[in-house]
């Protein structure tokens, strides 16, 4: 044993190899998430913005109904829920008809 080396040979000792582990890891990690940032950024460049529907005017009232205040704010109302799309056509339609007695 005099002549031999006391070294580890050739393989890494186990901070060597930790560190090792990190280096790669953190690099698949930075690769990943510019992927996905990439990914993320040709979608969002490709997909058109969807387009708010036009707000469907308020009816104007059947010949012979009067318009009070109340009437007037609910239909308002419908109004926004349906520019929202928070309402249907059809429900809109209908809820405007229940309103306006027509």
């Amino acid at each position: 044993m005099i002549g031999r080396s006391v070294g580890r040979g050739r393989r890494p000792g186990l901070i060597g190899a930790a560190a090792r582990t990190a280096v790669v890891a953190g690099t698949a990690t930075a690769v990943s998430g510019r992927v996905a940032a990439r990914q993320q950024q040709r979608a969002a460049s490709a997909a058109p913005a969807p387009e708010a529907p036009a707000p469907a005017p308020a009816a104007a009232p059947a010949a012979g109904v009067p318009m009070d205040e109340n009437t007037l704010n609910q239909l308002e109302r419908l109004s926004t829920l349906y520019s929202q799309n928070l309402l249907s056509e059809a429900e809109f339609t209908a809820a405007k008809q229940r309103l306006l007695g027509t």
